[in-house]
């Protein structure tokens, strides 16, 4: 996308600019997990985005084509709701397999950028668009990639959805399935709980909604909130069956917390609940808790309030939560903004951009929740062989 901006002069002349680096600044926060790590790089219009998996076991069986399955419906141009970008995402991997399976070596991969439309974003350079990072991180580093976002773009998620996809590999070999779908759009939203749902109809819906009737609501709503140059939000949820009752590290660790910071993590995301959430605050104790029965011959609960955590710690349930997604912050229409010296502008996006991100966000979703869980799995896993 394109912005175009017009300037009015400023009436001062002995305006401070708006930041003067003293000394140079690193980005941190790269990596992402404690015995199962995912180390990324790359911008949005850089030569390519790419990733380092340490901690994966050796000798495990890896399907390459299951992470290009999860790419594809991570990427753009998959349907006329989203951004047109053509990437073909086709992950290489560089190191850490051999003959199909895990060395236990750090897992290295590249995804090329092969369709960064650099030209469109030289009119960024001076102006700090509306709820973007383009003030904060020229404020904090004193320079910014303004093409496409650089690093804060969601193009930097391709390496998450890879590093996802092999946690899911891991995590499938223990029967733990990960499922994320659409759950509302703007005001539009799922009213059934998801045990009533059908999965299987997740992906036969260009927004994988569940339920075709709601779907086709919601593309409506795309539609007409597109004419107007406007976006929308939206709201992805994930169930998790199968993880036994033991993975989670109270007090700091706790798999709600980690799950609920993976989550923030995500380009957009402003919102996580787990279980009951918010609603917990209206209800009483006697209607919120869980009591535990005995289900043939284990021991589960009645109910599921807790989202399948207590304590910070699984306990067998499904672990299900809510993520809340903002509207897409570049709008196709005229906006006020500031530029680099505190110059009122107008801009306008212009290009190839989300009316709203929440389908492509269902893949991410699951992958950082999969980084989440092996990560777990593998610290309980070493806490008891030590």
């Amino acid at each position: 996308m394109h912005f175009i901006h017009v300037s009015e002069k400023s009436k001062h002349n002995d305006f401070i600019p708006i930041f003067t680096p003293s000394k140079a600044i690193i980005m941190a926060g790269n990596t992402f997990g404690t015995v199962f790590r995912l180390t990324t790089f790359g911008e949005s219009h850089g030569k390519a985005i790419g990733g380092i998996i340490d901690g994966f076991p050796s000798g495990v069986e890896v399907d390459l084509e299951f992470v290009g399955q999860q790419l594809l419906r991570r990427k753009p141009g998959q349907s006329s709701f989203v951004s047109s970008r053509h990437e073909s995402d086709e992950v290489e991997i560089l190191s850490g397999l051999f003959k199909g399976k895990s060395l236990g070596t750090p897992i290295s991969f590249l995804v090329w950028n092969k369709d960064a439309h650099s030209g469109d974003y030289d009119h960024l350079k001076a102006v700090f668009r509306p709820s973007h990072a383009d003030y904060t991180y020229e404020q904090k580093y004193g320079i910014r990639d303004f093409r496409g976002g650089g690093r804060s773009s969601a193009r930097e998620t391709v390496a998450r959805v890879v590093g996802g996809a092999f946690a899911q590999m891991l995590l499938g070999s223990l029967s733990v399935k990960i499922t994320a779908y659409t759950s509302q759009i703007g005001s539009i939203g799922l009213k059934k709980d998801y045990r009533e749902l059908e999965f299987d109809q997740i992906e036969k819906s260009p927004l994988r909604c569940p339920d075709s009737k709601v779907s086709q609501q919601m593309e409506a709503l795309i539609k007409q909130t597109a004419i107007v140059g406007d976006t929308l939000g939206g709201i992805v949820t994930c169930v998790v069956s199968g993880a036994p009752a033991c993975w989670g590290e109270p007090v700091f660790d706790k798999l709600h917390a980690d799950l609920a910071k993976a989550m923030l993590s995500i380009n957009a995301v402003k919102g996580f609940e787990i279980g009951s959430g918010f609603s917990a605050a209206a209800m009483t104790g006697s209607h919120h808790n869980d009591i535990f029965i005995k289900q043939e011959d284990k021991i589960t609960t009645a109910t599921n309030f807790s989202g399948g955590i207590q304590g910070g710690i699984s306990n067998g349930n499904d672990i299900y939560f809510r993520v809340a997604f903002k509207p897409v912050a570049t709008l196709m229409r005229e906006q006020k903004s500031l530029d680099t010296e505190a110059v009122p502008v107008i801009i306008s996006g212009k290009g190839r951009h989300d009316v709203c991100v929440v389908p492509r966000a269902v893949p991410i979703v699951e992958a950082m929740t999969a980084l989440v869980l092996a990560d777990h799995y593998l610290r309980n896993k070493t806490a008891k062989q030590a």
